[in-house]
This record gives C-alpha cells, sequence and structure tokens, in this order.
C-alpha cells in the first residue's frame, strides 16, 4: 500500500490544503510554525482516525471551525484507496474506506501502516514499563496481526481473575480460582511467546541500525518478561505461590501484565542513564528497527513519519539516516526547516513538500533556492 497524498480541511492550521507523497522519502520544508508537524499528523489522523499528538481530538478542528476534514489517498495492486476522517467535536468520528463507512480504520488489513518519531514520544524510552508493553504489543500485532487476540485474550482472563480475587476479599468463594489460573496460565504463556519472538527479531536490527546513528557502546533491545514461567504449570504455580498476596492486594501483581522492553546502551538503560540525545538516537533506532523487520513479514514496510529528526544528528548521521531511509524501502516522511539538513535532497528518489503560512506551496516555490 502506497500512499499519494493526503487533503486537509479545517485540520489545525490549514484551512484547505493538499500534498502529494513521494514513493520514497518526502522531505517537508518550511519555517518553524509553518504547519510540517500538522501534515504529519494529518497523515496519521487519516489512516488511523486518531491524533499521534494528541489524546483530545478537539485540538486537531481549526480555530473558528466546526468540522475537520482528512482525506488520504493511496493505491496498491489491486486499484486506488481513499480513506477518510471526519472529526466534529461532541459528534462520533465519521471514517469510511473506499466510500462505505467503518468504525475503526486501525481494524482495516488494507490501510497503509503507520509509525511515527516526535519529540514528545521520548516517555516511550524514559517513561513507565507499560508504555513499552503497549508500544510492543502494538508492534507485534503490526507483525502478525492474527496473534493479536492473544493479547485480548490475556487481558479478559485477567480482568475476570482480578474480580474473582475482589469477591473473595468480601467473602466470596476461592472454588473457581484454579480453573481461572489456569486460563490465565494458557494466556500468559501464549502472550510471552509472541513477545519474546518479536523481540528477539527486532534485536538484532536495531543492534545493525543504532551504532549508525550514533549509539556505537553495544546497543541493546531485549524482553524483560516478569515471569519465568516456560509451561502452563510454572505459571499456576507462580500464581499460587503468590495467592496470599494477591488476596490480600485484591488484583493480580505477577504476569505479562509487568513485563518490560529494555533498551541499553554502553550496559546501562537508556531510560535511567541515557542522554536526552541518546534517548532520542534509541527511539530512532527502534521505530527504523521495527519497520525494517516488520517489511519482512508484510506486503509493505509502514510509512514512518520523522518530526524534526535531523536537528540533533551531525551531518554524517544525518546522511547515514537518508541512505538508510531509500535503501530499506518503503515510504518515509521528513519534516525539516532547513533543506540542506537532508543529504541527497536533490535525488530524485527524494520528494519536496514546501510549507507556510498555513499553506502546502507549488513544487516550484517549495524548491525555489535549493542548489
Amino acid at each position: 500500500m502506497r500512499v499519494l497524498s493526503v487533503s486537509v480541511r479545517d485540520f489545525r492550521c490549514y484551512e484547505a490544503a493538499a500534498a502529494p507523497l513521494g514513493g520514497g522519502l518526502t522531505v517537508i520544508w518550511g519555517p518553524n510554525g509553518a504547519g510540517k508537524t500538522n501534515l504529519l499528523e494529518a497523515l496519521y489522523f487519516g489512516c488511523t482516525g486518531r491524533s499521534c499528538r494528541t489524546v483530545n481530538d478537539r485540538e486537531v478542528v481549526r480555530f473558528g471551525s466546526r468540522t475537520a476534514r482528512v482525506v488520504v489517498a493511496a493505491e496498491d495492486e489491486v486499484g486506488p484507496h481513499e480513506f477518510t476522517v471526519g472529526f466534529t467535536p461532541g459528534e462520533p468520528k465519521r471514517m469510511t474506506h473506499d466510500g462505505a463507512p467503518v468504525e475503526r480504520l486501525v481494524d482495516l488489513s488494507s490501510r497503509p501502516l503507520m509509525s511515527v518519531f516526535l519529540p514528545e514520544r521520548l516517555d516511550l524510552v524514559r517513561g513507565v514499563p507499560a508504555l513499552r508493553r503497549a508500544h510492543l504489543d502494538q508492534y507485534l500485532a503490526a507483525l502478525w496481526p492474527a496473534r493479536a487476540a492473544n493479547r485480548s485474550t490475556y487481558a479478559q482472563t485477567l480482568a475476570q481473575r482480578n474480580a474473582l480475587l475482589a469477591r473473595v476479599d468480601h467473602g466470596g468463594s476461592r472454588a473457581s480460582l484454579a480453573a481461572w489460573d489456569e486460563r490465565l496460565a494458557a494466556a500468559a504463556i501464549a502472550l510471552m511467546a509472541d513477545r519474546a519472538q518479536a523481540s528477539s527479531e527486532l534485536a538484532a536490527a536495531f543492534a545493525e541500525i543504532a551504532p549508525s546513528l550514533g549509539l556505537e557502546a553495544d546497543p541493546e533491545v531485549f524482553y524483560r518478561p516478569r515471569s519465568q514461567a516456560s509451561s502452563i504449570e510454572e505459571f499456576q504455580a507462580e500464581l499460587r505461590e503468590r495467592l496470599s498476596s494477591d488476596l490480600e492486594r485484591g488484583f493480580t501483581e505477577h504476569g505479562p501484565h509487568r513485563d518490560d522492553l529494555v533498551l541499553r546502551h554502553a550496559g546501562r538503560q537508556l531510560r535511567t542513564y541515557g542522554s536526552q540525545g541518546q534517548q532520542r538516537l534509541g527511539l530512532l533506532a527502534l521505530l527504523l528497527a521495527e519497520r525494517r523487520v516488520i517489511s519482512r513479514y508484510r506486503a509493505a514496510a509502514p510509512l514512518i513519519l520523522l518530526d524534526d529528526v535531523m536537528s540533533e544528528l551531525d551531518r554524517e548521521r544525518r546522511q547515514a539516516l537518508v541512505q538508510l531511509l531509500l535503501n530499506d524501502g518503503g515510504q518515509a516522511v521528513i519534516t525539516t526547516t532547513d533543506q540542506e539538513h537532508v543529504p541527497l535532497i536533490e535525488s530524485p528518489e527524494i520528494a519536496l513538500v514546501g510549507v507556510g503560512g498555513g499553506s502546502v506551496l507549488s513544487p516550484q516555490t517549495a524548491t525555489a533556492g535549493v542548489q
């Protein structure tokens, strides 16, 4: 699936605009405040039905307007496709795929896969484990969509066991705990196996990509499960050992819902010991490594959106990033305030989109001044 263009109306700073995308790397160029990041957000919004920058969708509606609308045009081997999202605050979103209403774009197997690097996403590296668990499961679902059900099964079973623990605490019977322990153990073992396999494939790509971006001292990413069980019976035994503690708390403390994905550099966790610059590089390398692995299993690599990624890279690392994006195939979009920050900008494989004053500029205006 290749994205051809994004069109917006009353989205953030844009009253009405349309931007084409190249088949490889597209560079969105313009001064600060011109609307570069807003175009990235519109692409994500149009392909997923949600913002990559805020949980409050009201913020995407242009000030003074009532409704925001995004249309993403794409194509695959079957032919052209169109994804639309319309949003009016206080009303349900209106989403369509090729003109047919859909409840959730993210459930469509035919939509473009998305990956996004934003400076505010550093919490994925330095934040709490829950953020990395959720991200790991999203990556896993992109690799093997059918396995996403294992995460849902575990979450539902965990909720049932927790409800039972709460009832026992208030005089309920323990009789059915054993049955729920077996179900939870089966779901946990399946989920941990999925996470371990997905992380193992990610590790090699991360170790290869991270040094080229500046993390040269033994970069690592690995899965850290809370449980050491390798079978349903062993996980059940772990639950029995902790039953008194679970009853006292009223919830299940042990299991995959406590796992973590660890990023390490020079033997130390980036979360705790990495500088902000190293954390940015770790996040970038993680997303690029995931994209490379996913491209082996899916028909196309995810469209990766990279906002303000060049500002903290030196010339050599910028060159490495652009070359990596071009060599790995698939589509990528980079924003920059300075065209000189993008090596190989004159390459026919790189498309240039200029923005300014809430408008997308013509190709002739956008490329003016490029030497």
